[in-house]
């Protein structure tokens, strides 16, 4: 399937990496790695949505398109939003939204996003693998998604859910067995029609609590179809220890 476009959101100032996108990683900027990514998946085009003159001089070259949105975005999700405006895309056209911090992102799994959206029939489409230790299970910066037997999410949250009583009661220091538990990998595909409307959309109550937006569109009664990823999705780059893990990542031949 190639007939999706692939959007980056790349914000300059974020706030636990300042100036993360134009971060250097193994001697080039980090929006380069992910904006490789996305084009190695087979995307019709490839767009970053950055707010910054020099996240855009950064990819000259790369074969990207670059949309300069506006600074005062509140998410990543309002910037594409805007930025499905500017390239113009028609309502149907199916976008993958691959964060600006993925320089490990997998090919097939863009690829996936892409897919399922469009066989599900949902508004939106996502990705989760199995959690694989209890650490990651009560970690709150590991989402958390517990899925419907139709594929679709059911909630998404950072606690620890479900939440296996019986066994917890005797031992919370390793997984049950059972395997119920599965972190949900940020990568969204939507129509650019919904895309919009989901931008326009007030914040649910949900989503203020767990400060997750995707919450909004569960709360709102909008369908998000989830499948297992096809590849690992190595962890992103979210603060400087992050990064270097990253660059001892790619040092140790695993791009």
């Amino acid at each position: 399937m190639s007939d999706f476009v692939v959007a980056i959101p790349a914000r300059h100032d974020a706030s636990r990496l300042p100036g993360k996108p134009l971060r250097l990683l193994a001697g080039e900027p980090l929006v380069l790695h992910v904006a490789r990514r996305a084009l190695a998946a087979g995307a019709r085009e490839v767009w970053v949505a950055a707010d910054d003159a020099r996240i855009a001089a950064a990819l000259d070259g790369a074969g990207v398109r670059v949309a300069m949105t506006a600074r005062g975005h509140a998410s990543g999700t309002d910037r594409l939003a805007e930025c499905a405006r500017i390239a113009g895309w028609a309502d149907d056209t199916v976008v993958v939204n691959l964060q600006g911090d993925e320089p490990f992102a997998p090919a097939a799994g863009i690829r996936a996003v892409a897919a399922l959206l469009r066989d599900s029939g949902a508004e939106m489409a996502t990705l989760a693998t199995p959690v694989e230790d209890v650490e990651a299970l009560f970690d709150p910066n590991t989402v958390k998604l517990v899925q419907a037997a139709s594929g679709d999410a059911l909630y998404f949250s950072r606690a620890p859910l479900p939440w296996p009583r019986d066994a917890f009661q005797h031992d919370r220091g390793r997984l049950p067995d059972g395997g119920h538990w599965l972190r949900h990998i940020g990568i969204y595909g939507y129509r650019a029609g919904f895309l919009k409307r989901f931008a326009q959309m007030p914040p649910g109550r949900l989503e203020r609590i767990e400060s997750l937006e995707q919450l909004r569109a569960l709360e709102a009664g909008f369908r998000i179809a989830v499948a297992r990823t096809p590849e690992p999705f190595p962890p992103g780059v979210d603060t400087p220890e992050d990064l270097a893990r990253a660059e001892a990542r790619l040092a140790g031949g695993h791009g």
